[in-house]
C-alpha cells in the first residue's frame, strides 16, 4: 500500500510539474573549428529552402550539410570586425542574401562566391534582412532599404541619417503584410508599405537604454522585443502598449524568433535558451549549460538561435561554436513508463510484453512494470545471483527468469517475490547458465541450459533431463528451443541441432537432409505466417526451410551485410520481414527486391540489437531489444514517414580534388568525388546510403557513416552516378558526367585518314617495286629445279610435340608433401609439448614459420597438420592457448587490477578486437560475462 501511494504521488508530481517542461528529449551535437567551422562565434543561423544551414561567424559565411562545413569568404575585406555576419535570408527566386559589418552581399551560385551588392549606396553595417517573396527588406546602420524589381529604396525614420533611431537592428511584417515593424536602438517604429507613414513608440520615455531593441518577432497582434537590459518586452499592436514578459534570469536578449502561432524562442547572453508560451506566458522549455550533461549545450552565452521546420534546435555560441539537436523522425520509440521507468541506455537482453504488464531483462538486472497498478520494481544483486538476464518466459501465472551464471529464478507477479527454481539439478538452477525457456502447447516448460535440455511439467512437478549421453541431443550449450505450428520442437545447441518428436517423445538428430543447417551453431529460430522457418546462425547468412525440410536454402538479406551480424527476425502484419543485426535494422520483402534500413534518424537509439529479442504484440507493434533500450515501432507508419524524406542533394562534385560545374571533363580529369547529403542532421555515424556508378558498379553498394564516394582512373565515356537512401527510390539523386577522350572526334577522323593514306602509299610503292623485280628475275624463276621446291616444302613441315611433364610434376610434388597419420600424430605431440613448455603464444608476433623452425619441420607440413589433420586454422590454434592463459590470470588475485586490454596483451593478443572475437568464439560469452560467471568483478575495457 505504501509503495502504491508513493508511486501515485510521484506520478502526480510528474504530471503537474514535468509534462510542460519535458515534452521532448534533445541530444545536442557540437560543431567547432576542428569540424570545419570558420570561427567559434556564431552570430546568425539560417536554413534555406533546399535544406542547407547557413552559419554567420565572425569572419566568414559557412554552409553546413549535417556532416561537412564549406566556407564562403568575403573577398577584399581586411578588417575582421567588418566581416562578422549579422543576417542571412533567401528570396523566393533562391537568391541568398548576406548582411555583414560592411554591407550587403549575394551568393553567386554559378561560381559559389559572394559578390558585393550596391556598395556605392550601402557601405555600412547591415544588421537585419527580411525576405517576402522577391522583395528584400534591409535594416542597416543608416536606415531601411527596400530592394524590389532591381530598384533600391531608402527609408529614414529621422531625416538625420546618423540619428540612433536609424540604426535598425531587426525587422518583421504584420499579419496582412502591409506594415513593417522596425526594432531600433532608440525605440520601436512602424512603416506603412501603403502610404509610407512612420510611427514610433518608446518603452520608457527619456530612458534611452530601455529603448535599445536588439531583436523582435511577432505572434498575432503581439510583438516580442529583445532588449539589452530589460529582458523581453511585449508590445500589444492594437492597444499600442508595452509590458514586461516573464523573467528569464538574464536581461540581455541576443536573439528572438517564434513559430508564428504559440511559442516564442529566446536566446540570452548568459542564461541559455528559453521557449515561452504565448498563451500562458510561461517558460515551457529551457536549455542551459550543465557540466554534468554531456548531451546538452556547451555554453550559456548564446548569440543566435534557430528552431527549424522540423523542430530541431540550433544554437550559436559566443566562443563555443554551434550546437544543434540531433533530428529523429519519431518512427521508433524507446519504451518508458514515466516517471517511474525508462529503458533508455539499458542493454535489453530479453523481455516479455503482456500488454500493460512487462518484465524486462538487461545486463543490469530485472525490471517489472505494471501500468495498471502503477507498480515498478527492479531486481539486482544480491537479490539476483546474476544480473545478466538471458531469457524470460511466462508460464502458468509466473515469470521464469534465466540468467548467465545465476541459474533460473521464478517471479511471482502478485507478490513481486523471487525464488529459485527448485526442481532438478539444484547446482545448475542456482549457479548455472540458462539460455532459453520456452513453453509448448501441451503445458510443458522447456529449459535450455549449459548442462543439457530439461522438460518440466508444472502440474505434475516432474522434470525430464535430456543429455547427449541419454539422447540424440548434440553436445554443448542449448541455445534455442522453438516449437513450430505442428507441435514439433527444434532444439539448437553449440554443436548442432535436433528435433523433438512429440509422438515418440524423443529427440532425433538423424532426420536432417544433406545440406541442411543442422551442423551449424544456430542461435534463433522463427516461423512466419506462411509456415517458413528462419534460422539465424552465429556465422552465416539467414537460412530458410519449409516445416518438412523438403525445400531449404541460404537467403541473402543485404549484399553488403556481414554474415555474422544477424541477431533476430520477425514478420509484421503487412508481410515485411524485419531483421535486427548487430549494426542496424532492416525490413525486406519479395526476396529483397524491396527493403528499408533504419538508423538513429528514425529513432533507433543504437545500432546494436540483442540476440532473439524481437516480439510482435496484439496491436501489430514490433518490439526489439537494443543495447540502448527497449524500442518499438508501428510498421504501418513506415511508408508515411519514408514519404516525407527530402531528396538527396549533391553538395560538391570534384574532379581531381577541384570543384567543377560543367558536365563535360577533360580526359585527365578522371578522378571523381561525389559529395551529397539528405539533410538528416542526425548522427554522422548513423548515415546510410547506397550508390552505383553505371558502367563501373554492377550492383548497388552500401555506404555507412560517410557522405562522399570517389572513383579513380576512369576511362573516357559518359557516367551516371546514382545515390539514395537504402531501398528508397523517392530520395534518389542522379548526376551525369562525361570524361572526354584524349583525342577529339575530329582528331580521330584525321588520324584515320592519315593512316589510310600512308597504307595506300606503301602498297603502291611495294607494287611498283615488285613489278620491276619480277621482270628482271623472270629467267631465274624458270631455271628453278623441282629439288629446290621439295626442299622448301620439307623445311616448312615440322611435327608438334605437347609436353605434359610440368603438370605431372606439380601433381607429384603435392603428393610428396602429404603427411601420414602417424607423422601427423608425432608432429602434433611435438607441437603441443613445445607450445605448452615455451609458452610461445604470449608473443603477439609469433608466426607459423617460427613454430615450424622450432619444431624442425617445414611451414607446409605444419600447415597440413593444422588444416587437414586438426581442421583448425593456425590463429585459432594459438588463440585457444591465449584464451586459456587469460582465464588463469583473471582467477589469480595478483592480476585483479589489470584492465581487459592489459591482460589481453599479456596473453599475446595483438589487438583488443582480436581478443574479444577469439574469446567469444571459444567460450560463447564476452570476457566480462565470463568474469562475472566465476564471481569476479567486471573490468574496464
Amino acid at each position: 500500500m505504501k509503495d502504491t501511494i508513493k508511486y501515485l504521488i510521484l506520478l502526480i508530481i510528474y504530471l503537474v510539474c514535468g509534462v510542460n517542461l519535458q515534452a521532448q528529449d534533445y541530444t545536442f551535437r557540437n560543431v567547432v573549428m576542428s569540424d570545419g567551422l570558420s570561427g567559434l562565434l556564431v552570430n546568425t543561423i539560417y536554413k534555406d529552402s533546399e535544406g542547407f544551414v547557413w552559419l554567420g561567424t565572425d569572419n566568414c559565411l559557412d554552409r553546413f550539410d549535417g556532416v561537412k562545413v564549406r566556407h564562403f569568404e568575403f573577398r577584399g575585406i581586411e578588417s575582421g570586425r567588418k566581416k562578422r555576419v549579422n543576417s542571412v535570408t533567401e528570396t523566393a527566386n533562391r537568391q541568398l542574401w548576406v548582411g555583414n559589418g560592411i554591407g550587403l552581399w549575394r551568393l553567386d551560385r554559378t561560381n559559389s562566391q559572394l559578390e558585393r551588392i550596391v556598395p556605392e549606396k550601402i557601405d555600412f553595417a547591415v544588421n537585419a534582412l527580411l525576405a517576402n517573396e522577391d522583395i528584400l527588406y534591409i535594416g542597416t546602420e543608416k536606415g531601411l532599404f527596400i530592394h524590389k524589381d532591381g530598384q533600391l529604396l531608402q527609408v529614414l525614420t529621422d531625416r538625420n541619417m546618423l540619428a540612433a533611431c536609424n540604426r535598425i537592428m531587426d525587422i518583421c511584417l504584420n499579419e496582412d503584410q502591409t506594415v513593417l515593424w522596425l526594432a531600433t536602438v532608440q525605440g520601436l517604429f512602424s512603416y506603412s508599405l501603403k502610404d509610407g507613414k512612420i510611427d514610433s513608440w518608446h518603452f520608457q520615455e527619456n530612458v534611452p537604454e530601455t529603448d535599445y531593441f536588439r531583436c523582435l518577432t511577432r505572434i498575432g497582434e503581439t510583438l516580442y522585443l529583445g532588449t539589452m537590459s530589460q529582458g523581453v518586452v511585449r508590445f500589444d499592436i492594437k492597444k499600442e502598449t508595452f509590458s514586461h514578459a516573464v523573467s528569464l534570469g538574464c536581461d540581455v536578449i541576443s536573439d528572438i524568433s517564434s513559430d508564428g502561432k504559440e511559442t516564442v524562442y529566446i536566446a540570452t547572453d548568459g542564461n541559455g535558451v528559453h521557449f515561452l508560451s504565448h498563451k500562458d506566458q510561461q517558460v515551457t522549455r529551457r536549455f542551459y549549460h550543465d557540466v554534468n550533461d554531456k548531451e546538452g549545450i556547451r555554453s550559456n552565452s548564446i548569440y543566435s538561435l534557430l528552431v527549424d521546420d522540423r523542430g530541431a534546435v540550433w544554437v550559436g555560441h559566443f566562443q563555443a561554436g554551434l550546437d544543434y539537436s540531433l533530428y529523429q523522425n519519431g518512427l521508433f520509440r524507446t519504451y518508458a513508463y514515466p516517471p517511474l521507468f525508462n529503458s533508455a541506455n539499458l542493454s535489453i537482453r530479453s523481455f516479455v510484453n503482456r500488454g500493460q504488464e512487462k518484465v524486462i531483462g538487461s545486463r543490469d538486472g530485472l525490471f517489472y512494470i505494471n501500468e495498471v497498478s502503477g507498480v515498478v520494481k527492479s531486481f539486482v544483486k544480491p537479490v539476483l545471483t546474476s544480473d545478466l538476464i538471458l531469457t524470460i518466459s511466462f508460464y502458468q501465472g509466473e515469470y521464469y527468469i534465466g540468467t548467465y551464471g545465476g541459474g533460473m529464478m521464478v517471479l511471482d507477479p502478485g507478490t513481486l517475490s523471487l525464488k529459485y527454481f527448485a526442481q532438478g539439478d539444484t547446482e545448475l538452477f542456482q549457479k548455472g547458465h540458462i539460455f532459453c525457456v520456452k513453453p509448448d502447447a501441451k503445458g510443458n516448460l522447456w529449459i535450455g541450459t549449459s548442462h543439457g535440455l530439461f522438460c518440466y511439467n508444472g502440474q505434475t512437478k516432474q522434470i525430464k533431463h535430456f543429455t547427449s549421453a541419454n539422447s540424440q541431443l548434440p553436445e554443448g550449450n542449448v541455445y534455442e528451443v522453438s516449437f513450430d505450428s505442428t507441435g514439433k520442437g527444434w532444439i539448437a545447441t553449440e554443436t548442432g541441432m535436433c528435433i523433438y518428436d512429440p509422438a515418440s517423445q524423443s529427440l532425433r538428430s538423424n532426420v536432417f537432409p544433406e545440406g541442411f543447417v543442422h551442423r551449424d551453431k544456430v542461435r534463433t529460430i522463427y516461423e512466419d505466417a506462411e509456415h517458413n522457418l528462419y534460422f539465424i546462425r552465429e556465422k552465416g547468412s539467414l537460412f530458410t526451410s519449409t516445416l518438412t525440410m523438403d525445400r531449404f536454402r541460404n537467403r541473402s538479406i543485404f549484399s553488403t551485410l556481414p554474415d555474422n551480424s544477424l541477431m533476430s527476425v520477425i514478420e509484421d502484419n503487412q508481410g515485411w520481414l524485419w531483421v535486427a543485426c548487430n549494426d542496424g535494422l532492416l525490413r525486406i520483402k519479395e526476396e529483397g527486391e524491396e527493403y528499408d534500413a533504419f538508423t538513429f534518424n528514425d529513432g533507433v537509439p543504437g545500432p546494436t540489437f540483442t540476440n532473439g529479442a524481437a516480439y510482435k504484440d496484439e496491436k501489430g507493434l514490433l518490439w526489439f531489444g537494443n543495447t540502448k533500450g527497449l524500442i518499438y515501432v508501428d510498421p504501418k507508419r513506415v511508408d508515411e514517414v519514408r514519404g516525407k524524406v527530402r531528396p538527396i542533394v549533391f553538395t560538391d562534385i570534384l574532379a581531381n580534388g577541384v570543384p567543377f560545374t560543367s558536365s563535360s571533363l577533360k580526359y585527365n580529369q578522371n578522378n571523381l568525388t561525389f559529395c551529397f547529403t539528405d539533410f538528416a542532421y542526425g548522427l554522422p555515424s548513423a548515415l546510410l546510403y547506397e550508390y552505383r556508378l553505371e558502367g563501373v558498379d554492377k550492383d548497388w553498394k552500401l555506404l555507412a557513416a560517410q557522405n562522399e564516394v570517389s572513383y579513380y582512373g576512369l576511362s573516357s565515356g559518359t557516367y551516371t552516378f546514382r545515390v539514395r537512401l537504402p531501398g528508397n527510390e523517392q530520395s534518389e539523386a542522379i548526376c551525369r558526367v562525361t570524361v572526354r577522350s584524349m583525342i577529339p572526334w575530329w582528331g580521330w577522323g584525321f588520324s584515320i585518314l592519315l593512316i589510310v593514306g600512308i597504307i595506300a602509299f606503301i602498297r603502291y610503292y611495294v607494287w611498283k617495286r615488285m613489278r620491276r623485280l619480277l621482270a628482271s628475275s623472270a629467267s631465274l624463276i624458270s631455271a628453278s629445279t623441282e629439288e629446290e621446291i621439295q626442299q622448301r616444302e620439307q623445311s616448312v613441315e615440322q611435327p608438334e610435340v605437347v609436353s605434359e611433364q610440368q603438370s605431372s610434376a606439380v601433381e607429384e610434388k603435392y603428393k610428396t608433401n602429404r603427411l601420414t597419420e602417424e607423422e601427423c600424430k608425432e608432429l602434433h605431440k611435438k607441437l603441443v609439448a613445445y607450445v605448452e613448455k615455451e609458452k610461445s603464444y604470449i608473443n603477439p608476433d609469433l608466426k607459423m614459420g617460427d613454430l615450424a623452425s622450432a619444431l624442425d619441420t617445414s611451414s607446409h607440413s605444419l600447415s597440413y597438420l593444422l588444416n587437414q589433420y586438426l581442421n583448425q586454422s593456425y590463429y585459432d590454434f594459438i588463440n585457444e592457448y591465449r584464451v586459456t592463459q587469460f582465464k588463469k590470470m583473471v582467477a589469480d588475485s595478483q592480476y585483479s587490477r589489470y584492465t581487459l586490454t592489459a591482460l589481453a596483451e599479456l596473453c599475446g593478443f595483438s589487438s583488443r578486437a582480436s581478443f574479444f572475437r577469439s574469446f567469444k568464439k571459444s567460450t560463447g560469452v564476452t570476457p566480462n560475462e565470463y568474469i562475472r560467471s566465476i564471481g569476479g568483478t567486471a573490468k574496464e575495457e
